[in-house]
């Protein structure tokens, strides 16, 4: 990410904070008007506008794979490993709290925006390097979150519109590579695979990453026009970052406390995820790190030290976005939807607020 990316992700992670505030305040002071707004809507913005978030992140992770911090081997090892461990360590977390619960992937996911947000806000205590790791971790934590929904969050598989969504990808991949696709046509078509995702049985928001996956990065003839991979996120991003984000957070980050109380914090869900988060995340993603380097498969980020890497790793903890899509994923409604969210919230607040204090406690770097 450049310098510029970074303000505007710091940015982002603040509007998103606080949307989930207004949230909160909307539910619990009035919670009549906040059902009733968004019991209707949530299913658009969670299906369908969510999509495009998934559009995005499919092109972001084929940006960095292309031409970004995953772009070799060697500069892939240690982020890849490190996401690995943070999935790992809070589903088993989760799973010893709430054994056999729907859950256990809630915990698994870091956000980016808040992340690399409360990252940038730190400035010169954290290394550029160990920024990019983070960043990089992140994009392999999305692509095992969005591995994790298809496998295990699905409703039943329809082998018939399977097959029609496999045929409508090949399709695209095949005409992107004869041609040069409009927006028009690829908006048509995004359209049609997200209707034959949803009825197979995937989560239909998994047709954006598809889809994002397939635009093309670079041109096929040497040309003044600009690769519709970087024209496609730099139209489609701010509508992502300042549009459906947020009202995402608005939609399903009000969490009613009246007549629950201290439990909808202290239920085996809510500390499964807050605890998998908080705790899981730390553990997997430092201690797999470390031993990573211990065992030279891969080097430290430059200029980072052991230090830093924990508190990054508590920072990335934070797993607000994707988290609370999989809570509505795994629990359809209800007191172990709340519960779940709340955990969500908890775990997130935490790991952000201890992880920046952990690094504002390290010496700045020298210039």
């Amino acid at each position: 990410m450049s310098d510029n990316s970074h303000s505007k992700a710091a940015l982002g992670g603040v509007v998103l904070f606080a949307s989930a505030a207004v949230a909160m305040l909307w539910a619990n002071l009035h919670v009549e008007s906040y059902r009733a707004i968004f019991s209707t809507t949530r299913s658009f913005i969670n299906d369908g506008l969510m999509a495009l978030f998934f559009f995005v992140v499919g092109m972001e992770i084929k940006e960095e794979l292309t031409r970004g911090a995953l772009s070799t081997r060697a500069r892939a090892v240690l982020p890849a490993l490190a996401a690995a461990g943070g999935m790992l360590v809070p589903a088993l977390i989760f799973a010893r709290l709430d054994p056999g619960g729907a859950g256990w992937g809630i915990p698994v996911a870091t956000d980016i925006a808040f992340c690399v947000g409360v990252l940038s806000m730190l400035g010169d205590r954290v290394p550029r390097a160990l920024a990019v790791f983070i960043t990089a971790l992140a994009v392999f934590d999305d692509i095992g979150g969005i591995a994790v929904i298809a496998i295990f969050y699905g409703h039943g598989l329809q082998p018939a519109w399977l097959v029609a969504s496999v045929v409508l990808v090949f399709l695209l991949w095949a005409l992107e590579r004869r041609v040069r696709l409009h927006g028009v046509l690829y908006a048509g078509l995004g359209a049609v695979l997200w209707f034959t995702m949803h009825q197979s049985g995937l989560h239909a928001t998994l047709s954006g990453v598809a889809l994002g996956l397939l635009i093309p990065a670079e041109l096929k003839h040497d040309t003044d026009q600009e690769a519709p991979l970087a024209s496609f996120v730099t139209l489609w991003r701010p509508w992502v970052t300042w549009v459906v984000l947020p009202l995402f957070a608005l939609a399903n980050a009000g969490v009613p406390l009246g007549g629950m109380g201290l439990a909808a914090f202290s239920s085996p869900i809510s500390l499964g995820v807050a605890l998998g988060l908080f705790i899981g995340k730390p553990v997997g993603i430092f201690g797999v790190t470390f031993a990573a380097v211990k065992l030279k498969l891969a080097p430290l980020p430059e200029r980072t030290s052991h230090y830093r890497l924990f508190g990054a790793s508590i920072v990335a903890g934070i797993g607000f976005t994707v988290s609370l899509f999989i809570a509505a994923l795994a629990y359809p409604g209800g007191a172990e939807l709340e519960q779940a969210k709340a955990g969500v919230l908890l775990g997130s607040l935490v790991a952000g607020v201890i992880g920046a204090l952990v690094l504002r406690a390290a010496p700045k770097l020298p210039a």
